[in-house]
């Protein structure tokens, strides 16, 4: 089952940053964030990392958020 293909984008000045990743890989995008604000060849920097695992975590947050809602009519019988 192929996963389904997600990314986040940061818009700073002339500069556009786009992070690709697969859905249930966003442990390898934080660390691609990390590897990107260490690297001083970019105007990438720790705040732009900061915003965009923010951006991240509100996501996941969403999307559990919506299984949560798809799981409300099922019943519990004890």
């Amino acid at each position: 089952m192929k996963r389904l293909q997600r990314q986040l984008v940061l818009n700073k000045g002339a500069e556009k940053f786009i992070f690709r990743y697969e859905q249930g890989r966003e442990d390898e995008l934080l660390d691609a964030l990390v590897d990107q604000a260490k690297d001083h060849r970019t105007g990438f920097d720790w705040f732009d990392a900061a915003v965009l695992s923010f951006k991240l975590s509100q996501m996941l947050i969403g999307r559990a958020e919506g299984l949560l809602a798809d799981d409300s009519d099922v019943t519990l019988v004890h």
